[in-house]
């Protein structure tokens, strides 16, 4: 790769806000690379859509990367990971990082665990890609995936009123009858959830992917010759519907003086 390649951006895509807890990590270890942030608030959520409907949704953002000309492309989104990172993945000049199958990974690398529980979208649960990338690292692994629907809508909307038995008590006592080593929260959005979860089971339970996934896109990009050379970077980002609102919403997780661009796919 030549130098300017280098400084070229990253982009990071998420259906909203969730993606930014991959980019604060990022940001943390990667402070000198230039970040594009796209938030597709106006087909959100991805997690109640089919393959089908996915997959020119995820390949119009692609594109729009691609014409930013980013070096790589970061899908800070379980759901796309699952359902259309195969589809697409040979179609661009860019390094694609899909969550799912780079954190499985990661986490097989632990031979002591044997019995892993995702919690994720609906969408992610029926692809069963959390099950298939972990038992390809580790054949004698067993997966319990457990669908939780309301939790994007909760976080994207900042809903605080909501019966937590119904909402997170019966999705988490489904899990816990497995009696996991670990729970992966399967979704960028569920680490807002966690001081919820941490009521009714230990908080050393559950792994929050988004610090694996990041030291592990830096290593690559390290491995590759690919680091920026910047003193330092700076963050763009979109938004497909409603920037305010979608600022509005990242306070959850990380701070955004400005009102995103508005992206038009």
């Amino acid at each position: 790769m030549e130098s300017f390649e280098k400084n070229s951006p990253i982009g990071l895509m998420d259906s909203g806000v969730g993606g930014l807890t991959i980019l604060k990590q990022m940001i943390s270890i990667c402070p000198r690379e230039d970040y594009i942030y796209f938030g597709d608030t106006k087909n959100l959520p991805y997690g109640e859509k089919t393959k089908k409907e996915l997959i020119p949704i995820a390949k119009q953002i692609f594109d729009f990367f691609a014409e930013k000309k980013v070096k790589a492309v970061i899908m800070a989104c379980n759901t796309t990971s699952a359902t259309v990172y195969d589809e697409l993945k040979d179609d661009y000049d860019f390094k694609i990082y899909p969550i799912i199958q780079i954190v499985s990974k990661c986490i097989t690398a632990d031979k002591k665990l044997s019995r892993i529980a995702v919690m994720a979208t609906q969408a992610t649960v029926n692809s069963h890609k959390y099950s298939q990338e972990l038992s390809k690292n580790n054949p004698k692994i067993e997966v319990f995936e457990q669908a939780c629907p309301l939790w994007v809508p909760i976080v994207e909307n900042k809903i605080t009123d909501y019966d937590e038995k119904q909402v997170v008590l019966e999705y988490l006592e489904n899990v816990l009858k497995f009696h996991p080593q670990k729970i992966i929260l399967g979704c960028t959005h569920y680490p807002y959830m966690l001081n919820k979860l941490v009521k009714y089971a230990p908080k050393e339970l559950f792994i929050n992917p988004a610090g694996i996934f990041a030291q592990y896109i830096k290593n690559d990009l390290k491995d590759k010759n690919l680091l920026s050379q910047r003193e330092s970077g700076t963050v763009q980002y979109f938004a497909s519907a409603d920037p305010e609102e979608f600022r509005q919403n990242a306070k959850l997780f990380l701070e955004i003086k400005n009102t995103p661009q508005l992206a038009v796919l």
